[in-house]
């Protein structure tokens, strides 16, 4: 093989690669325009949900404790630094375990992490923060829910942790929280370029009957909708 024919097999081969990049991108800001509507299942919407964005990452915000179910008993405050037990909200976020203990700040951000996460080559992790309280705003946004919407919710919730022999959520001991109130679990499934955390929090909407895009990769994707 000459060198002429090395270099036109690798400019295919590159060509392949940008023209793939480029159809990510195009779909992944035009499909979340479409909208999946919400499902009205005729009940009374008395349960507050939030969505909330760091403005990367979305997070679904619930209730603490009611009589669907107490978040403290399965996601212990004795695993959050502050070990308080006053809080009235939890935010739950799925994504890349290499990206949420060893990434803090985009400055951290490294090629191995990066390339792992967006091909399907490492491991997940769900990020659990308490709240006091929560301001809407235009990261912040709430939805009222009925009750069978709010235990469809928590059941598409709990399916992504992963769990010992007892049942119960795998804590992860690190020092790479970003607050006094917060604490990592091992979850299932990989994050990828095709499912990021953006795109399971998309879903969780779905499986609670609520508006969410078709797809998509990005938090912008899921609050359009809801301006």
């Amino acid at each position: 093989m000459t060198v002429k024919m090395i270099a036109m097999y690798l400019l295919k081969i590159l060509g392949v690669l940008v023209g793939l990049i480029l159809l990510y991108v195009v779909l992944g800001y035009l499909l979340p325009f479409i909208e999946v509507s919400a499902k009205d299942d005729g009940q009374k919407k008395e349960i507050p949900i939030y969505i909330y964005t760091n403005g990367v990452h979305t997070d679904i915000v619930m209730p603490v404790k009611n009589d669907l179910q107490d978040w403290g008993a399965k996601i212990p405050f004795s695993n959050i630094k502050s070990k308080r037990t006053d809080y009235q909200y939890v935010g739950i976020g799925w994504g890349d375990k290499g990206f949420y203990l060893d990434t803090p700040t985009w400055a951290d951000l490294k090629f191995s992490t990066a390339f792992k996460a967006a091909f399907w080559l490492s491991d997940s992790a769900m990020h659990c923060t308490y709240y006091g309280k929560m301001t809407e705003g235009s990261d912040c946004k709430m939805i009222m829910i009925s009750r069978e919407q709010y235990k469809s919710l928590v059941s598409f919730v709990e399916a992504k942790f992963d769990t010992d022999q007892n049942g119960k959520f795998m804590f992860i001991p690190t020092n790479a929280v970003y607050s006094d109130n917060d604490a990592f679990y091992d979850a299932k499934g990989t994050y990828s370029f095709f499912y990021t955390c953006n795109t399971w929090a998309n879903n969780a909407l779905k499986a609670a009957g609520q508006k969410a895009a078709l797809w998509t990769p990005s938090d912008f994707g899921i609050f359009q909708h809801y301006k």
